[in-house]
């Protein structure tokens, strides 16, 4: 049976590698992730309360279903890539409203820090080989 028509907020959230596409859609608050729920997804307890922040903090926990494709990454970058996804998409579906609240706690902001690249001469970013005086 398709569904009804229902109206859907769109929100792109990048973190590191990672890059998420996430939906929202009015319903109960189920989470899914490249088609797993959220506890199936993230494993570990912290990771799901980062997905969840910006529904916890606006108060639509129970108000929105997610719907995330996530690519990329490690499983932090890709946890971070979904709430930067989810506060877009909520900042889409009520400006006024949720703005304030999700800029005040940093969630619309695109964490910039990204892994450095390798120097040549260097055995990574800034270790250098052992240094041997002969």
């Amino acid at each position: 049976m398709p569904k009804a028509n229902k109206k859907y907020y769109y929100g792109t959230g990048r973190r590191k590698k990672s890059i998420a596409r996430v939906r929202i859609i009015e319903g109960k608050g189920k989470i899914t992730i490249n088609g797993q729920d959220l506890d199936e997804y993230f494993g570990l307890e912290t990771l799901k309360v980062i997905v969840k922040q910006p529904l916890t903090v606006t108060n639509t926990l129970t108000k929105y279903d997610v719907i995330a494709t996530v690519k990329g990454g490690g499983y932090t970058g890709q946890a971070g890539a979904v709430r930067h996804g989810i506060a877009r998409a909520l900042n889409e579906a009520d400006t006024a409203e949720y703005r304030p609240l999700l800029k005040s706690n940093g969630f619309l902001t695109r964490d910039p820090r990204m892994k450095e690249r390798n120097k040549y001469g260097l055995k990574k970013a800034r270790k250098a080989p052992q240094f041997s005086k002969r």
